[in-house]
């Protein structure tokens, strides 16, 4: 699983790197775990971990304070996490996970996305079924010994652990989150960045031209200002 995922991952990143909205859906992160559990990060894990994925990302200072004290404003916008599932083209599954303040909006642009390539929005569990959902944490190797670090992280919940150019990637099962991020804090682990993905429990090879097509479809969905994250079973 590893090796194949830190290459869909890259890939990924470098999508993202050219999308103006990441530090705008950082930011909405950001409000939405102030306003779960307060703003201060010691107390607050989820801000801790959002706050971590945003220096990760290059977010500046400035703006990680901004928002924090944006959630504080009673008047800021509540924002709503949904995921939604449906086939794209060649009938590839396909997972999305949004946060929004207009779920109306949201689900129409979805569907709209979903109509016009040629695939179909879903209902729940018509595709997560294929999927199974891990925690991911992302850190500098340094000088960490990587068969003693996995040893020491197999009784929190340690799946998976693999390197890739110099950074450590450590798998755990969804429910183990928390886990893992307080034993990598205890050891003093600088984490990049930590969120939640979708593995398929098996891929499927397309040819170019299909690829072509998810591709497009998945682009426009990250377009999307409400849409978070996109996973299918494409290998």
């Amino acid at each position: 699983m590893g090796r194949a995922f830190e290459f869909r991952k890259e890939r990924k990143f470098k999508r993202w790197s050219q999308m103006s909205k990441v530090f705008t859906r950082l930011g909405k992160e950001i409000v939405m775990a102030v306003k779960a559990g307060g703003p201060d990060p010691s107390n607050n894990s989820r801000l801790r971990t959002i706050i971590q994925n945003a220096k990760g990302a290059s977010m500046p200072k400035d703006r990680i304070e901004a928002a924090i004290k944006r959630a504080s404003n009673k008047d800021e916008k509540d924002y709503e996490e949904i995921v939604y599932e449906g086939y794209g083209p060649h009938g590839v599954p396909i997972i999305i996970e949004t946060s929004t303040d207009n779920i109306n909006r949201t689900v129409a642009n979805i569907r709209s996305y979903f109509t016009k390539s040629g695939g179909s929005l879903g209902t729940s569990g018509s595709v997560s079924f294929m999927f199974d959902k891990k925690a991911v944490f992302r850190f500098s190797q340094g000088d960490l010994d990587m068969e003693e670090l996995e040893l020491e992280l197999i009784d929190n919940g340690l799946d998976e652990i693999a390197e890739n150019e110099g950074e450590i990637f450590v798998y755990t099962a969804f429910e183990d989150f928390g886990k893992m991020q307080h034993a990598l804090e205890e050891k003093h682990i600088e984490i990049i960045n930590a969120d939640f993905q979708w593995f398929p429990a098996t891929s499927v090879e397309l040819s170019e031209e299909h690829e072509e097509e998810i591709n497009k479809l998945i682009e426009k969905l990250e377009e999307d200002d409400d849409v978070n994250q996109v996973f299918t079973n494409v290998a």
